[in-house]
Parts: C-alpha cells; structure tokens; sequence
C-alpha cells in the first residue's frame, strides 16, 4: 500500500521562521547542505545522471554547482566541466572535496548573464536552482544562449506542487537552530512550459517525481515526505 500524502497543515513543513536572501541563505546552508537529509537530492541525482547520458569528453556547464555534487561526478566521468554559483559557502565546500581541481569554479550570479561565450558547452546541468531566480523566461532563455545548437539542458526543480501548498527550501541553521528561508520564488508547471516555449526551447523530456515509502526507508528522516511530489525534471533542446 502506497503511503498518503501528509495533511498541508502538517507542523513538519511549516515550522516558522526568517526568509533571508538567497545568497545569505546559502552562505549559511553550505555548512550542512550535503547532511541535511534533503530527500530531493535522493530523488534528483538518478534522474540527472539519466537524462545527461555519457559525458566523457564533453564540455559541461554546471549552473548553480552548490557543494559540486554533480560536478564532481560529471569531472570523474572525464568531462570538463565549468562551474558557477554565487555563494562563496557552497563554492567552499565544493572546492574542498576529492577531485575539485579538475573543476573550474566561477563566482556567478546565475540570475543574470554568465561569463562565457554563446555556445560554450556541449552540456547544461542547472539542478534545484529555479525557485531562486524571479524570471524562468530570462533562465531559460541564457542557458540556451551557452548550449551548442547540437547539445541539450537538463534542468531540475523543487516540484510545484510544494509551492502551492506553501513549503519552500529551508534549512536548520547550525548555530542557532531555527528554520532560515532563503528567498524564493512560486513557479507552477505552466510558467516553465511557457517560458521555455518562448526562449525558443522545446522538452525532450520532462517528468514528475514522488518521494516513494522505499526512499522514506533509505532516508527516515524525510519519511515525513513519503507520498508527495517533489522533483520536477526536464531535458530541453532547441526547437
């Protein structure tokens, strides 16, 4: 029997506290990201690592590298891979890790145009970074403009569902305990259909992911999550 949903009103996903800026937000996340016990993460890195494919000897641009949990991979697998954030906490940690130095890091607003040049990579890996940025229309539109014309996007975001019931990206500050908010943004599945549709992108794929009662088992400490949507995934050329 498949677990139900938790009631909206569970105290688990509302517990309050401050919405900080994103870059704050994240400076101060970066301590404790990679043991948070974020089922998104379960969830996401699978479905990433499926939809890129083989990556060996491509160049690959990671938008939004956080603590370089795809960067790190993709590097291994013998791609190059070029990676921007703007959160000097997140690029610390990554660059602290086994096989960094294979990586360049870019301190980069990834709201607004990155540093490179039109067509730079073959590959585009921006993961969990959409809620942050106000226009998916102007996100879309600049990862097209740095993925060759033959390469392709994949793009991962919290599920909109949790946004319309109100839970966001939060965190337990490790000094003082209480919830933080990094500042974010509502986006339901038509405003990325239609801004992709506009920046002149089409879907090559695009799908929905729950947090299965068999996930909950491996991470019981998100067991809380078993039943909800909470991954949305796509992969995007051009049309």
């Amino acid at each position: 029997m498949s677990a139900s949903p938790p009631r909206i009103d569970d105290d688990r996903f509302f517990e309050p506290g401050p919405t900080v800026p994103t870059r704050q937000g994240y400076d101060r996340w970066a301590e404790v990201y990679d043991h948070d016990h974020n089922p998104l993460l379960l969830i996401e890195a699978p479905e990433v690592v499926r939809m890129l494919g083989e990556v060996r000897g491509l160049t690959i641009g990671d938008v939004a590298v956080g603590t370089g949990r795809h960067a790190l991979r993709m590097a291994a697998s013998g791609a190059k891979v070029v990676a921007f954030d703007f959160s000097s906490g997140m690029l610390a940690q990554a660059r602290a890790k086994s096989g960094a130095e294979r990586i360049r890091f870019v301190i980069a607003d990834c709201s607004r145009p990155l540093p490179v040049r039109a067509g730079a990579f073959d590959r585009v890996v921006c993961a969990l970074l959409a809620d942050h940025i106000q226009s998916l229309e102007f996100l879309f539109a600049e990862l097209k403009r740095v993925c060759r014309r033959e390469g392709f996007i994949v793009l991962t975001t919290v599920h909109p569902t949790l946004h319309l019931v109100g839970v966001r990206a939060r965190f337990r500050d490790p000094v003082s305990q209480e919830k933080i908010y990094p500042a974010s943004y509502e986006h339901r599945i038509a405003d990325f259909v239609m801004a992709a549709t506009r920046a002149g992108l089409r879907f090559d794929e695009i799908s929905e992911h729950k947090f299965t009662p068999e996930m909950a088992a491996e991470l019981p400490q998100a067991a809380h999550y078993a039943g909800w949507p909470l991954l949305l995934a796509m992969k995007l050329s051009r049309a």
